[in-house]
């Protein structure tokens, strides 16, 4: 055999335990997310809140309590989420928000929120119209993609 081919039958050996690991990996990683979901359903309440601010912030500047910075993992904490300051009841909170709602939660208004902890997983609005969600403005180079499929007579592609 060549040296070519056992080179080629190495990287094959080795991309093929990279995909089984992966695979596995996921498998275990999906079940666990599933659990906590099913965590953040049991102990959801709806309560309503005025919403103060909202913004992605480091954990360690978010302002939230101690227990939630030791229980968070290290290589986690400089990373940024998406932080909440309401009015719930009478104190004011910081919430961490659900990474897909977040652009949907209104400034300066009064919301029902389904909560867990101090995890916001649901916002509806409560009084009045919510306001349209305003859409990024795109890069050039975005741009500059768009306008050449349109020219073609393709679809963007988004």
């Amino acid at each position: 055999m060549s040296k070519l081919a056992i080179v080629l039958l190495i990287i094959a050996a080795v991309l093929i335990l990279a995909v089984v690991a992966l695979y596995f990996l996921g498998k275990k990683a999906q079940k666990k997310q599933s659990e906590q979901q099913a965590q953040i359903d049991a102990m959801k309440q709806t309560v309503s809140m005025l919403i103060i601010d909202k913004k992605r912030m480091k954990l360690r500047d978010a302002g939230l309590p101690q227990v939630v910075m030791d229980q968070t993992p290290k290589w986690l904490r400089g990373s940024k989420l998406p932080v909440v300051k309401a009015k719930v009841g009478p104190q004011v909170m910081t919430l961490i928000c659900d990474e897909k709602i977040f652009d949907s939660v209104p400034i300066k208004k009064e919301v029902k929120a389904t909560v867990s902890g101090i995890y916001i997983t649901e916002v509806k609005g409560l009084h009045g119209k919510s306001a349209a969600v305003e859409q990024k403005k795109k890069s050039r180079f975005k741009q500059l993609v768009e306008r050449a499929q349109e020219k073609a007579g393709a679809k963007p592609v988004k």
